[in-house]
């Protein structure tokens, strides 16, 4: 017998060789930190506080709060030109006080009709 032959004989399988067998976990932790902290990024940059979901969601309330702000504003030029046409027009004036409250002037006869119910 060979020196080097001494013990038992070493089976080796097809494409192992001496050493191999603490790589493969290594080789598995290559990919497994990296996919774990895109994982974790991913998650953040969709539901975190700045994240995607966010985002839209305030998106949203902008969009809304804009046209709440367009109706705003031309209930604003409405209300405007009523100021100006109660301060100078007194037709306008007196349309109001007929319409609102009822108003007649002194010399005016009102006739009432009652409803036809059919």
């Amino acid at each position: 017998m060979r020196p080097d032959s001494a013990g038992p004989p070493i089976i080796s399988r097809p494409g192992q060789e001496k050493g191999n067998h603490l790589k493969f976990p290594l080789q598995k932790r290559m990919y497994v930190i990296p996919a774990g902290c895109l994982a974790f990024i991913l998650f953040f940059t969709v539901f975190g506080d700045k994240g995607l979901l966010r985002i839209f969601e305030l998106k949203h309330d902008k969009d809304k709060i804009e046209a709440r702000l367009a109706e705003n504003k031309v209930e604003n030029e409405k209300l405007k030109y009523e100021i100006v046409a109660l301060k100078s027009d007194r037709r306008y004036l007196e349309s109001i006080a007929r319409k609102d409250f009822g108003l007649v002037r002194s010399n005016e006869v009102i006739y009432q009709f009652p409803t036809d119910k059919k």
